[in-house]
């Protein structure tokens, strides 16, 4: 956690309502940092349902594992959430800790440990000495309430310089229902169905397979269209959780994800995961500049999602941005190496909204003194023409500064 603000930090941040069925609490275990709150503890109501996405790497963390085999019971009492050691890569040193930290939640709460659900984040190859949560998770839950979203956003972040929360409010039926939202991430960020650490909590009375299908299919433009370094995570874990409380205030009970009544909650639920999504690539580690990428005219979306990943994961393009030079030379390298479908004769490149190149070549009416101006803007957009197709996609990212190497060089000492 910096002491230093991203100067992309949201400058707007929302006021987080309570939800019913939710409460939060946190605390200091020391489990690596000082003097700073590192685990948090929700405690949902009975019959909360549960839904996740988790990261595709084939070296997950142990209690990726974890929540993959309890999301089968579809159901949530607590979730327990520790900073500072992502439990990942320990063996069996790891899953013993994912179920003593179980064991220790689940006798706190007053539930069975397939109800708890686990996330850690931080250092990999540590192992993770669980008997901390003894007496902690105990006395969170005696003082748990639905309160401060901002503690638990921080108790959760590693070298995040700001706390990330989104919330919206929306109509079901006859009652009120309210999505909130956090999320922590700066680095190793190139999401696989998820992202580093992000948490949803809705009073909606949504059942598992309808809120598991909501989740999956929101995930697809809005965390698995970031990347901040090219680098998907051990830890990648997006839970959702609805407690279902807006019931008794007229909320009708969902059974499947396309029931038309979802209309409004479906598009505040996509909300909430983007402006998390977007906050993910304002902190990215040593960010000046949040860049967004967009490819239209290619042959599939597929295809432009690939360019566009290309684009903001190549190293040149990223330093280049950071040194505001619109250099499209680069792009078209990393648009040429993506291995899909492209005709260098037909492509067109713009830099905030400046064409810069067309067919294939520099644009006739190039400034480089008006494009130089637009560069030291706080956001850059590069759009990337085909001509090919029908496809379009956007993801974002950030430029690479010398604070990122800084930030990773420093990491374990």
């Amino acid at each position: 956690m910096s002491s230093t603000v991203s100067p992309l930090a949201p400058t707007d941040v929302p006021a987080m309502p309570a939800i019913a069925g939710v409460r939060l609490a946190t605390a200091e275990a020391g489990i690596r940092y000082k003097n700073r709150t590192d685990v948090l503890l929700a405690v949902m109501d009975k019959g909360t349902a549960v839904a996740g996405v988790f990261t595709k790497s084939k070296c997950p963390s142990a209690p990726v594992e974890w929540c993959r085999a309890k999301l089968r019971g579809g159901k949530a009492r607590a979730l327990v959430v520790n900073s500072g050691n992502a439990n990942a890569f320990t063996g069996k040193t790891g899953r013993q800790s994912t179920a003593l930290t179980a064991a220790i939640a689940a006798k706190a709460v007053g539930c069975s440990q397939n109800e708890i659900f686990l996330a850690s984040t931080g250092v990999i190859g540590e192992p993770l000495d669980a008997s901390k949560f003894n007496g902690v998770l105990g006395r969170l839950a005696d003082i748990a309430e639905p309160g401060d979203w901002m503690a638990a956003a921080r108790a959760i972040m590693t070298t995040d310089t700001f706390p990330k929360v989104a919330t919206r409010t929306v109509k079901l039926g006859k009652a009120r229902v309210t999505i909130n939202g956090m999320a922590k991430g700066a680095g190793m960020i190139m999401p696989d169905m998820a992202t580093m650490l992000s948490f949803v909590f809705t009073d909606a009375p949504i059942a598992p397979a309808a809120l598991q299908a909501l989740l999956r299919s929101g995930v697809e433009d809005t965390f698995n269209a970031v990347t901040i370094d090219g680098d998907t995570s051990t830890s990648d874990t997006l839970l959702a959780f609805a407690t279902g409380a807006a019931a008794a205030h007229g909320a009708p009970k969902i059974s499947r994800a396309g029931d038309p009544r979802l209309k409004a909650f479906v598009k505040a639920f996509r909300e909430v995961l983007g402006d998390l999504a977007e906050q993910v690539a304002r902190d990215g580690e040593g960010a000046r500049k949040l860049v967004e990428i967009t490819v239209e005219g290619a042959v599939s979306k597929a295809s432009a999602r690939r360019i566009a990943m290309s684009i903001a994961n190549s190293p040149l393009v990223k330093t280049a941005i950071a040194g505001e030079d619109a250099n499209w030379g680069r792009v078209v390298m990393a648009v040429g190496k993506a291995g899909e479908p492209a005709n260098r004769d037909k492509l067109s490149i713009a830099f905030n909204g400046i064409r810069v190149a067309k067919s294939g070549a520099r644009d006739p009416s190039y400034d480089e003194a008006e494009v130089s101006e637009a560069m030291k803007a706080p956001k850059v957009a590069i759009k990337v023409s085909l001509g090919l197709g029908k496809g379009r996609d956007r993801v974002l990212t950030c430029d690479l500064t010398k604070e990122y190497v800084a930030i990773n060089g420093d990491y374990r000492s």
